[in-house]
């Protein structure tokens, strides 16, 4: 069968016309939505983990698009672009996108190796120590309410209601109680003297510290509980990055001319 020329000139351009409109999803008032916009919003929607590529994500996605090109056709056609707050707004955003993908690439480019993470988990494990403390303590703002508070320990008072009465710390309520904690969780003066002390004994005279006068009471002693490496790793890591991170930003700002 033989085409005439006019059927002819259509039939060539419907296979031209044919890939371009396979481009587009949709046209939404002669604005196309092109397939590559309904991929990238799959490709972000699959990487986050909570759901998996298929017919019925990318027609939610497809709608959506099409939702949002409606609404902002009309919010343009009111001019709402060109008002200042927007643009602020626009403003303020365009320089988050541009510093997180900046930031981003840097992560990429300067990663958090394994020798790295190894030696700051010993550096914790260091500090930490190899015990944890179980103790008490009671708070006041001077060296003779302290002195008078051992001395009714001595006289035979219960540890626990003289820190619910007298304390001024928050762990008054509890009588005082700690909980398990290792000495580096505490400031050196408060340590120093918990650590010295045997189970069960009070100290004998006010421990002072940034925070006032101290009576503490050791309960127990036992050996700390440090995860190990594999379980903290990525933890670690992420610690790291975080200051790679600060440290990048803080060379920038001794860079900057600011006045």
């Amino acid at each position: 069968m033989m085409l005439k020329p006019a059927r002819l000139l259509l039939a060539l351009i419907t296979l031209v016309c044919a890939p371009v409109f396979a481009q587009n999803v949709a046209t939404v008032n002669n604005k196309p939505i092109p397939a590559a916009k309904v991929d990238q919003v799959v490709k972000q929607v699959v990487a986050q983990g909570k759901q998996t590529d298929s017919p019925q994500l990318r027609e939610a996605i497809k709608k959506d698009l099409i939702a949002r090109e409606v609404l902002i056709q009309e919010a343009d056609r009111q001019g709402f672009g060109t008002r200042p707050d927007v643009k602020a707004a626009l403003e303020n955003a365009r320089q988050s996108i541009i510093i997180n993908a900046m930031l981003a690439d840097y992560v990429k480019k300067n990663p958090v190796k394994d020798a790295d993470i190894k030696a700051e988990y010993d550096k914790y494990k260091a500090q930490v120590g190899d015990k944890e403390y179980h103790a008490r303590h009671i708070l006041v703002p001077t060296e003779e309410e302290a002195k008078a508070i051992i001395a009714k320990l001595k006289a035979g008072a219960k540890f626990e209601d003289l820190a619910k009465a007298s304390s001024k710390d928050g762990s008054a309520a509890n009588g005082g109680d700690l909980d398990w904690a290792s000495p580096a969780s505490y400031v050196p003066e408060f340590s120093r003297a918990m650590v010295a002390l045997q189970k069960g004994a009070i100290t004998d005279t006010p421990v002072k510290s940034q925070f006032g006068y101290h009576v503490i009471k050791l309960e127990d002693v036992r050996a700390a509980k440090i995860p190990p490496l594999e379980e903290v790793k990525q933890q670690v890591a992420e610690s790291l990055q975080q200051r790679k991170l600060q440290a990048f930003r803080e060379e920038l700002m001794k860079k900057a001319v600011i006045k």
